[in-house]
């Protein structure tokens, strides 16, 4: 049985990719496609815009009614999620919100919604990522209160607005609930000082067009340890969407994420 999926934002960058992807996963089957009401693809067949050929599925600015989707992945704008969102509310239509950005006050219209229909949320949708915040959380554990100073860095390409990652304040999140109370120190100038134990360094690079890397260091005297992941292509993310909403679209309402998913 092939999970029907529709996509929120579908006309960007990576609302595209997960229509390409998805129409080559034979357990999915697109029967929507969402985005904005001034988007200049709207009214075209995706499937063209995404260089598939004709599917028959037109862009609108709203879901059809005809439309029944098991799941719908909203990879758009913090507008854009607030605007699907009533829809799945309203239709019971589970929903994996892979847009980042919202406001504290969009955060609680998102918690709200999963009294009524099942929502997925996640710092980033890459399978391995989120695996990899277990493993951060493990190694934080293992070596509380042993010495060991504890850094971040991430890389990504220049466009990239925001710093640090969203991904990288997450690890730094899972280091914090595992340690307790940790200052942030936004890289360093100057006369800083030795460093304290009780700090988390983070570090952004920003250069031409990688996708992704995140490092988490664990190092003392004698020793060091890193943990990396390294996004090679956007795909890793699409495809973790696409693993999310296979999973969601069986789930009744409540607030799930990628641990969910990989069963962590």
């Amino acid at each position: 049985m092939k999970t029907k999926l529709g996509v929120n934002g579908a006309c960007g960058r990576m609302g595209k990719r997960i229509i390409q992807l998805a129409h080559e996963d034979p357990e999915l089957h697109l029967v929507a496609a969402v985005d904005f009401a001034a988007h200049p693809e709207q009214g075209a067949d995706v499937g063209v815009a995404c260089g598939l050929g004709k599917l028959d599925i037109f862009v609108s600015p709203e879901l059809s009614l005809h439309a029944h989707p098991d799941a719908i992945i909203d990879f758009s704008i913090p507008d854009g999620t607030m605007g699907i969102l009533k829809t799945c509310v309203d239709r019971r239509i589970p929903l994996v919100i892979a847009t980042t950005g919202h406001t504290p006050a969009q955060w609680r219209d998102i918690e709200a919604a999963a009294h009524h229909t099942a929502i997925l949320t996640a710092p980033n949708m890459s399978l391995v990522v989120n695996v990899l915040y277990k493993l951060v959380r493990e190694a934080a554990l293992a070596l509380k209160d042993k010495g060991f100073d504890i850094e971040i860095i991430e890389r990504h390409h220049r466009f990239k607005k925001d710093s640090p990652s969203g991904t990288a304040l997450h690890f730094a999140k899972v280091i914090q609930d595992a340690l307790g109370e940790m200052t942030l120190v936004h890289g360093r100038e100057g006369q800083v000082g030795e460093r304290t134990p009780r700090e988390i360094g983070m570090h952004a690079v920003r250069s031409g067009d990688n996708v992704g890397e995140h490092t988490i260091l664990f190092s003392t005297l004698g020793e060091t340890m890193e943990l990396v992941h390294k996004g090679h292509t956007r795909d890793a993310y699409v495809r973790g969407a696409l693993q999310a909403a296979k999973f969601l679209a069986t789930k009744g309402p409540g607030r799930y994420t990628m641990e969910d998913v990989l069963g962590l």
